[in-house]
């Protein structure tokens, strides 16, 4: 019995041994992919974030509104942009109705001089900038191959999560070199890493952001600023919901091309994005994180 349980220690690792007694002691499953844990409800105004500056691109729906409102419930200020004003107020509204802080501001990050502003009304409000996540991004319009592909497009694509990611590093960097420390999160994707038919536009930007993030990773390590990426694979989001209905595939059947056979939820991708931006963290850096649930095995 000994033995087995240094075993169970030594496979879990990150658990602990008392985690790893506590959920023994309990019958509880250490991990449970089919069910995750329900999103957070409660707000903690002196939570793990409390005090920290947090600045999120894209969040007025999809995976960054999901990450606003958990780093909110946690004490963080969130300042966060999007380009759809009326999403973006309704994101600020929630958060400020269930006791967070957090501030909207409309910006596009396909313009240098709104990507700049963005950043320093963010460290004119609250005096500092904490953590980055660069989660903008948007799906090439049109499912085609290559050849097929509007040249329009294709550059629209690139200059929205190449150029947004490239212009928020530009600026969020040298605060945190004057600041000598932060924590900045990519959002890069599943088709950072492998090719996926009809989308080359989208799965072209998404290398990109890969190697700005490992660029930047070893630019900066030196400077106490932490830079990563999170990969995600299949997440609920109004924008995979629109690409498998474009292409004639129910939500539930596109759940069954992933390992786990269900999507991901925004909960999950906040989690992680949560985890890398804190103190239990501090060894990944340069790390592209997988989290699509096994499409990269």
């Amino acid at each position: 019995m000994a033995d087995k349980r240094r075993r169970q220690i030594l496979s879990i690792g990150v658990v602990g041994a008392a985690g790893l007694a506590s959920a023994i002691a309990s019958g509880k499953a250490l991990a449970n992919t089919q069910k995750p844990p329900a999103s957070e409800t409660a707000t903690h105004p002196k939570g793990k974030f409390s005090g920290k500056v947090v600045l999120i691109t894209g969040a007025t729906s999809g995976i960054g509104e999901g990450t606003a409102y958990a780093f909110a419930r946690e004490g963080a200020n969130v300042f966060f942009c999007g380009r759809r004003e009326n999403l973006g107020r309704q994101v600020e509204a929630k958060i400020k109705d269930f006791g967070g802080k957090a501030t909207y501001m409309r910006t596009d990050v396909r313009r240098e001089e709104a990507v700049k502003a963005f950043v320093e009304a963010c460290v004119s409000q609250y005096g500092r900038l904490d953590v980055a996540f660069n989660n903008v991004g948007m799906l090439n319009p049109k499912f085609a191959r290559l050849h097929e592909q509007p040249t329009a497009d294709f550059l629209d694509t690139l200059h929205t999560n190449v150029l947004g990611v490239f212009l928020s590093l530009k600026y969020e960097i040298p605060q945190m070199l004057k600041q000598q420390g932060g924590c900045i999160i990519n959002n890069a994707s599943v088709s950072g890493h492998k090719g996926f038919s009809e989308i080359g536009p989208y799965s072209t930007s998404k290398h990109a952001i890969i190697g700005l993030t490992r660029v930047a990773a070893l630019e900066y390590a030196k400077d106490n600023i932490r830079i990563t990426s999170i990969s995600p694979g299949g997440v609920d989001t109004p924008m995979l919901r629109a690409a498998r209905a474009a292409r004639g595939i129910s939500f539930e059947a596109g759940s069954k091309f992933i390992p786990i056979q269900r999507t991901n939820t925004v909960e999950e991708m906040a989690r992680t994005v949560m985890f890398l931006a804190s103190d239990e963290a501090t060894a990944f850096h340069g790390s592209l994180v997988d989290v699509t649930s096994g499409m990269l095995n």
